[in-house]
Formats: C-alpha cells, sequence, structure tokens
C-alpha cells in the first residue's frame, strides 16, 4: 500500500514547487544584492583578502537554498529524527 499511495501522492500538483521557485530566485537577487555591496567595499583590498570573499560569496548562496529545495521536495524544512517510525507505532 505504500507505493500506492506513494503514487497517487507524486500525481498530485504541489503548490510548493511554483512557490519555492520564486523564493529562490528572490534568494538569488537578495544575496546577489549583498555580493555587490561587499565587493565594492573589498575591491581595494589585497587580492589575498579578496580570495576568501569572492569564493565564499560564490558558494555560500548554496546553503539557505538547501532547506528550501528540501522543503519544495518533502514538505519539511528539515528532517526531524522523532519523525523516523512513527509508521511503526501506529500500526501497534
Amino acid at each position: 500500500m505504500t507505493s500506492e499511495t506513494d503514487r497517487i501522492r507524486q500525481e498530485q500538483p504541489s503548490w510548493r514547487k511554483p512557490v519555492g521557485m520564486i523564493l529562490i530566485l528572490f534568494l538569488i537577487l537578495l544575496w546577489c544584492g549583498i555580493a555587490v555591496t561587499l565587493i565594492d567595499y573589498l575591491s581595494g583590498l589585497n587580492f589575498w583578502l579578496q580570495l576568501p570573499a569572492y569564493v565564499i560569496l560564490g558558494i555560500g548562496w548554496i546553503f539557505p537554498i538547501r532547506p528550501l529545495l528540501t522543503w519544495m521536495n518533502k514538505g519539511a524544512l528539515r528532517h526531524l529524527p522523532e519523525n523516523k517510525g512513527n509508521g511503526a507505532s501506529d500500526e501497534t
């Protein structure tokens, strides 16, 4: 029966994906604005001081978006340990 409920759940359209995509675009635009502002302040520094800032700003946008992607796919912002095994306790 689990595969049947999974199939039905996959067939139903979810509002989380379009909302999540809009939020992702908003977060990327916000991150770009922050990055451009910080780069203006860092432009006068030595190359070796600018390099970590470019690396952090180039990769750092992924971390705020990861929970949003999880929410879009699973419906929860994080996978809570107490939710693992609720199915077994319901059967007894």
